[in-house]
């Protein structure tokens, strides 16, 4: 049985676009059945509308933050998700009792380095190079009530080269995310089919 993927992005849908590839290619057994975004405005909706995708726009505004995750969750519950990852999705949310153990996320760096508020796209690849580091990555978590918190599944490295710039870091931190977000789809996948 496919997993029933629900996606929460909020940017330009890069990782969307490769799950969809490799879904498309046999690689993944799984069906994305909704994107829900928190902007209206980003190339990952375009991504998903053109894909033929039931796809939401949500956004925050001042909605009191159990609400606005309710009516995130409602959309997924919709289309019985049995995994909600978010693909570049830059917000808290509450996650419901009956999604919990059930939302990943991908981080562009070794958590617990470098996660929490704020930690989003070229901030944390700056802050890398800044501390000297000569290793960084991505990782793979279960995503809790906190940011960039829950357990970690999987994470894949990569090394931070002497003329690094935070642009040629993250091309290549985005890189192994296209393979371990993936692998890890597909490890749930399989102890959801093979308890």
């Amino acid at each position: 049985m496919p997993l029933r993927i629900a996606i929460l992005l909020s940017g330009s849908g890069r990782t969307l676009e490769n799950l969809l590839d490799r879904i498309a290619a046999g690689r993944l057994p799984a069906s994305v059945e909704i994107v829900v975004a928190n902007r209206g405005n980003v190339r990952g909706v375009e991504v998903a509308r053109r894909a033929g995708l039931a796809t939401h726009v949500l956004p925050r505004g001042n909605a009191p933050l159990a609400s606005w995750s309710n009516a995130i969750f409602n959309a997924c519950r919709a289309v019985n998700a049995d995994l909600v990852v978010m693909a570049g999705f830059l917000q808290l949310v509450e996650i419901p009792a009956d999604f919990a153990g059930r939302v990943i996320n991908i981080h562009p760096a070794l958590l617990p380095a470098f996660g929490g508020k704020g930690f989003h796209g070229m901030h944390v690849h700056r802050a890398v190079l800044e501390r000297g580091c000569t290793v960084s990555g991505c990782t793979v978590h279960l995503v809790d009530n906190e940011y960039d918190h829950g357990k970690i599944l999987l994470q894949k490295t990569v090394p931070v080269l002497p003329d690094d710039t935070p642009e040629s870091l993250a091309a290549r931190v985005f890189a192994a995310e296209c393979h371990a977000l993936p692998e890890s789809i597909l490890r749930i996948a399989r102890e959801r089919n093979d308890p």
